[in-house]
């Protein structure tokens, strides 16, 4: 084996491989007709290492000031080699995470993967998503452009309608109480420092939950084991399952590199803080369905009606004990869809509704 394997051996020889080859030996992966569905938190952890190291080689050359951001990256998609294709690769992998965050978080919600024991791997999935969605706010904003800043302006604003402390957060948020270059000093520190820190920190929790708890298996295919219907089928994770999944990280690759390459990243004009605002803005694409919500409900009982339904998704293993209890529960399926509907629907409308 030696002989075959010499770097192997060479490390294992200094720091000794023999837990981690047990625990790669010994992990299973559940293998029945809704396993497909295993394979979306490992792309948004790919599509999450995607943007580290696309985002490092873009801080090589980015300045994070009012006067120089726009600049700094137009210098990086027009001057740096391969520049435009790593901001390109960068803002389509953001879009793609959150998207996978999303599908993976309904796929678990639909296969009942929260129930017990697995309640807090629920909870820190749902705060990745929380942080997901914040890496896609802020850093919505670094290439100072037009319509990321009159963005940054509006969604900011919604900080004030808290409770006794809008208006602290908002100044917090803004650094000041405008959207200034103050403001892009700030969001690009918590895009690259306070973030990262927070979600790497959530991510292993994560990763170390599902490892102590294993992948859980939907309800209907548990009933049919214990029935005898069916048996109960295992995929090694080492080499069965990490092969198809880098196999779908490599499709993943290419994929990113096919659209960066046909659709590169507009960056737009200079963000002119006198310029008024262009006809039907919109946010980025996962903000769409509450910002399509607020024009049809007041603006505070909106905020926080998606704040407390926020509050009871991240809370639902413990509401939900018919799941704990092995049973199905049909009620909880049909809340599922409508929300996936609602913010799908919702989304449609405020791109292509009339007048939108």
């Amino acid at each position: 084996m030696a002989k075959n394997r010499p770097i192997f051996s060479w490390i294992n020889d200094r720091i000794d491989l023999s837990g981690l080859q047990e625990f790669f030996s010994h992990k299973k992966v559940p293998y029945h007709r809704y396993s497909i569905w295993y394979y979306f938190g490992g792309m948004s952890l790919f599509l999450f290492l995607i943007q580290v190291v696309t985002g490092i080689l873009l801080l090589l050359y980015y300045k994070p000031t009012a006067e120089s951001a726009f600049e700094s990256v137009q210098y990086i998609v027009s001057e740096v080699p391969f520049g435009w294709l790593v901001r390109s690769i960068h803002s389509w992998s953001a879009n793609l995470f959150i998207f996978f965050v999303f599908a993976h978080m309904f796929s678990v919600f639909f296969m009942r993967g929260y129930r017990k024991p697995r309640e807090l791997t629920w909870i820190s999935g749902a705060a990745l998503l929380g942080l997901a969605l914040a890496f896609g706010f802020s850093g919505y904003l670094l290439p100072w452009n037009q319509l990321a800043y009159l963005a940054t302006n509006v969604g900011t604003n919604f900080l004030s309608l808290v409770p006794f402390i809008g208006d602290w957060l908002l100044k917090f948020a803004r650094g000041g109480n405008e959207v200034t270059g103050a403001t892009l000093t700030r969001f690009f520190g918590f895009h690259v420092a306070v973030l990262p820190g927070i979600l790497t920190l959530i991510l292993t929790i994560h990763l170390i939950l599902i490892q102590r708890q294993g992948i859980s298996s939907p309800i209907s295919i548990e009933k049919q084991i214990a029935a005898g219907r069916i048996p109960r089928m295992e995929l090694p994770f080492f080499p069965n399952f990490m092969y198809r999944e880098l196999m779908g990280w490599t499709i993943a690759f290419g994929a990113l590199i096919l659209l960066a390459s046909l659709f590169p990243w507009e960056l737009g004009e200079k963000a002119d803080i006198l310029k008024p605002a262009p006809p039907h803005i919109k946010p980025e694409w996962y903000f769409v369905f509450m910002y399509q919500t607020l024009k049809y409900v007041p603006k505070l009982v909106g905020v926080f009606g998606f704040a407390f339904c926020a509050f009871i998704w991240i809370l639902l293993p413990f509401f939900d004990s018919k799941s704990a209890r092995g049973e199905k529960n049909t009620i909880y399926t049909a809340i599922g869809l409508t929300v996936l509907i609602y913010i799908i629907v919702l989304t449609f409308m405020g791109y292509f509704a009339p007048g939108e």
